[in-house]
């Protein structure tokens, strides 16, 4: 379906109305339980995830959605060894609301994984000649998913060891999916391109840890920052910042656009001749500088305006060049979980931070 025919979320109108819709299921342990990544011959753009018998019964109950909820079509998705990433459209308003729609998946996943708990604590496996089964209590045609569909009332397993036991098995997904609508066209093919790159960048990252490895502790004309990437960089002989200044777009708003082309033609300059640049890369002019510079594999330095969680990935746009060590990110501040958008003071910070690291009173 052409892009300019999709219905974008409307301010206010998430949740209930027709939109499109990021939706993540996460293992909190993150022990490895759906699917096993496979890299032949060490090469990531051939990784793929084996998936395991849990995998597959909780993806049997991801396609089920859209025949429990019509109103949604799934349109990208991909089963990682510990998450799922599901890209969902909702078609036509829902009389519930998406929140409805996730609550069931994730209350059928957490059936799924109390029978996943029960088979592994009693040491067997998902086997249709399980004789733990045999007595028809459970579908032999697929244990789980017969699980997964009935009503609480009926579940075959509650009812074989009792609601108590039932209870007491661990449900494995502890955590209701994330929900994230999106708001802009932008945001559909990036988050498309990052759900089917999801493989690949995890192989990237075990062939190559040392770079993607949260460094704590570095030191900088005296602030300390925790850094992503090759700190290598911070070994340079020559360093320049990328700051648009705000004068330069006004001119260039007004029909003068010769010191911003200019400005932005020299950063590009001076880092093919060598120089490492600093920037938060914040305006829409730096954005296209950094653009340029990732797009002719020059190495830079990016200040950002959060830290590093602990399953911290570089933006897709940035990842390749971290793996290839032409870039390390920087940041002095702890990571903050669901952060808001970068306030103007720390557009500031950031800017003399960068000015800071080149040596520029």
């Amino acid at each position: 379906m052409d892009n300019e025919n999709w219905h974008w979320q409307e301010s206010g109108s998430a949740w209930k109305g027709v939109g499109i819709y990021h939706v993540t299921l996460t293992i909190p342990s993150r022990e490895p339980l759906l699917g096993r990544l496979e890299i032949p011959d060490n090469d990531p753009a051939k990784a793929r995830v084996e998936r395991t018998e849990l995998g597959e019964t909780i993806l049997d109950c991801h396609r089920s959605i859209s025949k429990i909820h019509p109103e949604i079509q799934i349109l990208q998705y991909c089963l990682m060894p510990d998450h799922l990433h599901s890209i969902w459209y909702v078609r036509r308003p829902m009389e519930n609301g998406i929140r409805y729609a996730v609550q069931g998946f994730w209350r059928a996943v957490k059936k799924i994984g109390r029978a996943y708990s029960y088979i592994r604590l009693s040491g067997g496996t998902i086997d249709e000649r399980d004789d733990r089964f045999s007595d028809g209590i459970i579908d032999e045609s697929n244990y789980l998913s017969s699980i997964a569909s009935a009503e609480s009332r009926d579940n075959p397993l509650r009812k074989r060891i009792g609601g108590e036991e039932y209870r007491r098995l661990p449900p494995i997904f502890t955590e209701m999916p994330f929900i994230r609508p999106m708001s802009h066209k932008g945001q559909l093919q990036t988050m498309i391109r990052y759900v089917q790159m999801n493989p690949q960048r995890l192989a990237t990252k075990r062939l190559r840890p040392g770079f993607f490895r949260v460094q704590d502790g570095i030191e900088i004309a005296g602030r300390t920052y925790s850094g992503v990437g090759n700190a290598a960089l911070l070994q340079a002989e020559h360093y320049a910042p990328v700051h648009v200044r705000r004068t330069m777009v006004d001119e260039a708003m007004h029909g003068d656009n010769k010191r911003l082309r200019d400005y932005m033609n020299g950063c590009v300059l001076a880092a093919r001749r060598g120089v490492v640049m600093i920037s938060p890369f914040i305006s829409p002019q730096e954005k296209q500088v950094m653009e340029v510079l990732l797009r002719e594999e020059h190495p830079f330095i990016y200040i950002a305006d959060n830290g590093f969680g602990e399953y911290y990935k570089p933006s897709d746009g940035l990842f390749g060049a971290v793996a290839d060590g032409r870039v390390l990110i920087l940041s002095p501040w702890e990571y903050e979980d669901n952060k808001p958008h970068v306030t103007r003071a720390e557009c500031v910070a950031m800017n003399q931070m960068a000015e800071e690291i080149v040596g520029v009173e």
